[in-house]
Order: C-alpha cells, then structure tokens, then sequence
C-alpha cells in the first residue's frame, strides 16, 4: 500500500508501515528526527490528492487537546483553524484515514464528532496513562496487543523543557505496530 503519515516527525508509524513492506511516507513541517530520506518537510495538505491507500494523520493537538483548555481563552480564531486543518484532513480523498488526537474538542466543536474508539499505551505494551481518541474511516478499530499493569501517567508528568511537546507528541511504538499489523491485513470498510 502506499500509506501517508501526516503531521509525523519521529517517522515511527512511518517506519512500522515500511518494516511491514508498505510504500510509507511521513510529512511534517519539521524535518525527520531519523533523516529518513522517506519523510517530506512541508505542508501535509498538499500531497493529500496523491493516490495514497491509506493515511494516518496526527494533527498538532495544542490548540485541540483539554489539557490546554485554559489557554483557550483568547484564541478562539486559532482553535477554530486547528480544527479546520483536522477536518480538511479528515475529508482527504484517501480511502482509509485516521485520525488521531487527545481528548478534546475535536469531539464536541468539528464534523467529526466523538471519536470511533479511544485506546491507551497500557493496552498495547507500554505501562502509560495516555488516553487517545482514533477517528477511523474504511478502517477497523485496533484491538489491543499487549495489556499491561503497572501504569502511570509519566508523561504527563515530564519535567519543563524545551523537547517536552515532542516527548508527549511522539507516537508509542506498540500502537504503531498494531496500526501497521491491523490495518494493513484489513480490507477497506464501509462509512466511517
């Protein structure tokens, strides 16, 4: 499959997809972390009409997320591009997308309404609290891998500084497995 990963700078999905001989390309404004000469620094939205199979899409979540409700105030116009940005990544024509963000207001205030699952690390062999929303089209929900114990919300708690936004943005190698194991044995499903 040729896949997209949007909105990836780590390439960890990206990598997963291509370990399991799929035709995977990351795009982000920031270049790759692993300089893979797979990944496309610039706008995601401008390889969306390119004949991809499937798309796995992590839109920045600062404007989105609850965990930065209380910066809202005053940003309204800011928060309502975000959410533009996620829909218009949504309505891509690829026929299997993901979407993938924290709990927040992607859920109460765009077209994409509540989530199709909500999954954490803990079920997919990390010990981490970490709750993350997955709107899926033409695509099966993932089915956990690996439940763990011994969970804490570490992430959360990582000390101020200036890669912090990265370490809680970057993808959990578990889910990116079973994303690539899953969703490339499964055939495209109907409606969203």
């Amino acid at each position: 499959m040729r896949v997209l990963v949007g909105c990836e700078f780590s390439g960890v999905v990206r990598e997963a997809m291509r370990a399991r001989g799929h035709d995977a390309v990351s795009c982000d404004l920031l270049p790759a972390e692993d300089g893979s000469p797979h990944h496309v620094q610039g706008d995601v939205l401008a390889l969306l009409g390119d004949g991809w199979d499937l798309a796995v899409f992590h839109p920045p979540c600062t404007r989105l997320t609850v965990a930065g409700a209380r910066w809202f105030k005053g940003r309204e116009a800011e928060q309502a591009e975000a959410i533009s940005f996620a829909e218009r990544l949504w309505d891509a024509p690829i026929p299997r997308v993901a979407l993938e963000n924290p709990i927040g207001v992607l859920s109460t205030r765009s077209r994409l309404g509540k989530p199709t699952q909500i999954i954490q690390p803990w079920q997919f062999g990390h010990g981490e609290v970490k709750a993350t929303c997955l709107w899926l089209k033409g695509l099966p929900p993932l089915v956990p891998t690996d439940i763990v114990s011994g969970r804490a919300a570490r992430v959360h708690r990582l000390p101020p500084s200036p890669d912090r936004w990265k370490l809680r943005s970057r993808t959990y190698l578990g889910i990116a497995e079973a994303m690539a194991d899953q969703w490339s044995a499964s055939p495209a499903q109907e409606g969203p």
